[in-house]
């Protein structure tokens, strides 16, 4: 399909008019509970301890094949909604549903150039998930991005594969102007905080931290979502439940069982009454909403911290697209609305200006199945002194084929880097 070469609007805060929507922030629910059952449920995602921020933003091609939607339906939800199946419903059906999804420009000056591809879709695709776990108590320009993945789609448009990069990493911030941030060394989960202050909100947020880690990886992107993962429950919940397998038994450090019902801890403090810990039993098992997303939420207590989780997040992203793609979820026009009005709640995506329902009506080729979960630093602390994780020579070379899109090779010589997790 050919594909128009147009530009990008600047971002607002710019000194052109942007012409896009606002990136609004989707409500986060406040879980006073789950279903019932002996899986557990959650909370959050601990947050790092620097504070970073950056400016300006470069006019970027913009996408106009549908085939962007290789991007958008990986990530989680979205993803569930793409298969070999036939997806059943008008585009104007999936208009209707995707209409509450916000959209902003996310990547600024961090999207690809025309020099690297960035009016065509017939190389690699590479897209920035962000995910934040926003809470109604905190505010909106106070929130940190502690997942950080990158979803790269090689030009065979084939197979998608997703790299975590640690919370922990130490990175150089620019200056970003939107938030007044003056640029400095820093954990990289503090970008997204340093471009949201000051008004930048989460569209700073996600730009600062796209042109943090496109300095740190030379990786550009296509495109972005940010995820909300409060939102993630409502989505496993129309899905009913998520396989997901225990690798190792963990305590919950947020979440408590009053009456047999999952609560928050400070809820749960508040009855007075005698409280149960929450414990995900080593094993493979269905979970609830609550249960999926405080297990992905643990990382104090596991073994190798932030990296189990990481690993932990991406088996719940796969565990999601595969679980939509059985029994019959998309060949029901009803399940599939309710599944895209849920999924809706969650994100804030970076299209291009292309319609989220040409993205998903033509979605085709990439599922579940062929989604491949890498790990930086073997899975395991990298420290390098400084209270903060390097990034290995090997994860080094692992990005340096995501750019030159020679990923599939790398794996193949590498095979350590592939995540053992179902």
């Amino acid at each position: 399909m050919p594909v128009q070469a147009s530009r990008r609007p600047p971002s607002p805060g710019s000194a052109a008019p942007s012409g896009r929507v606002a990136a609004a922030i989707p409500a986060q629910a406040r879980p006073s509970g789950g279903g019932p059952g002996s899986r557990p449920p959650g909370s959050g995602g601990g947050g790092g301890d620097d504070r970073p921020g950056g400016g300006g933003s470069k006019k970027r091609s913009k996408r106009k094949d549908p085939l962007w939607a290789r991007l958008t339906v990986i990530f989680g939800a979205v993803l569930m909604l793409s298969s070999g199946v036939a997806i059943v419903g008008s585009k104007a059906l999936i208009g209707q549903a995707t209409g509450g999804i916000a959209k902003g420009n996310l990547l600024g000056d961090a999207g690809k150039s025309d020099a690297e591809g960035g009016a065509s879709l017939d190389g690699p695709i590479d897209m920035l998930l962000l995910g934040v776990d926003a809470r109604e108590r905190w505010a909106a320009d106070d929130v940190r991005s502690d997942s950080i993945i990158i979803l790269h789609i090689p030009a065979t448009h084939d197979q998608a594969y997703l790299i975590s990069i640690p919370r922990d990493t130490e990175a150089q911030i620019p200056a970003f102007k939107k938030s007044g941030y003056g640029g400095g060394s820093g954990k990289i989960n503090a970008a997204f905080q340093a471009g949201a202050a000051n008004g930048g909100g989460w569209e700073g947020g996600a730009q600062l931290m796209a042109q943090t880690i496109k300095r740190l990886t030379g990786i550009s992107f296509d495109g972005a979502a940010i995820i909300n993962f409060g939102g993630f429950k409502n989505v496993i919940d129309t899905l009913g439940t998520v396989r997901i397998c225990v690798t190792q038994e963990v305590k919950s450090l947020h979440m408590s069982y009053v009456d047999g019902k999952p609560m928050w801890n400070a809820d749960a403090k508040k009855t007075g009454k005698q409280r149960t810990p929450v414990v995900h039993k080593k094993g493979c098992q269905e979970m609830e909403g609550w249960a999926a997303l405080d297990y992905s939420r643990q990382r104090k207590t596991l073994r190798n911290g932030d990296y189990d989780r990481q690993a932990n997040q991406q088996q719940l992203i796969k565990a999601m697209a595969k679980k939509a793609t059985e029994g019959g979820m998309l060949s029901n026009p009803a399940k599939m609305n309710n599944l895209i009005k849920a999924a809706g709640k969650a994100f804030v995506l970076d299209t291009g200006g292309v319609p989220i329902e040409d993205f998903i009506f033509t979605m085709r080729g990439v599922t579940g199945n062929e989604l491949t979960m890498l790990k930086t630093n073997n899975g395991t602390f990298h420290a390098n002194g400084n209270n903060t994780e390097g990034l290995s020579e090997e994860t080094m070379a692992m990005f340096r084929a995501v750019k030159q899109d020679k990923l599939a090779e790398f794996v193949f010589t590498h095979p350590e880097v592939i995540s053992t997790r179902k």
